[in-house]
């Protein structure tokens, strides 16, 4: 009887329910950002978007504006701090 542990010790950055802007370096000239209109919004740079679920390499954000909620790759997102 032998036992795999996990080996991937890395702590995650995101977890259901954390706030959540995206990083505008990271999401300019994405596949995300050319599926989408040619003008971003600027709230989802500013924040806060809340963190619904993740999938793999993707979180569903829900932003605190009534539009539809959107899956964004994790790279691409970044802790939101109040300015």
């Amino acid at each position: 009887m032998t036992e795999n542990p996990s080996t991937d010790n890395t702590p995650k950055l995101f977890r259901k329910g954390t706030l959540v802007r995206v990083n505008r370096l990271a999401y300019q000239n994405s596949i995300e950002s050319m599926a989408s209109d040619d003008i971003s919004p600027e709230y989802i740079f500013e924040g806060p978007g809340e963190l619904l679920s993740i999938k793999g390499d993707y979180g569903q954000v829900r932003w605190r504006r009534p539009v539809p909620d959107v899956w964004l790759r994790i790279d691409q997102l970044e802790p939101w701090t109040k300015s």
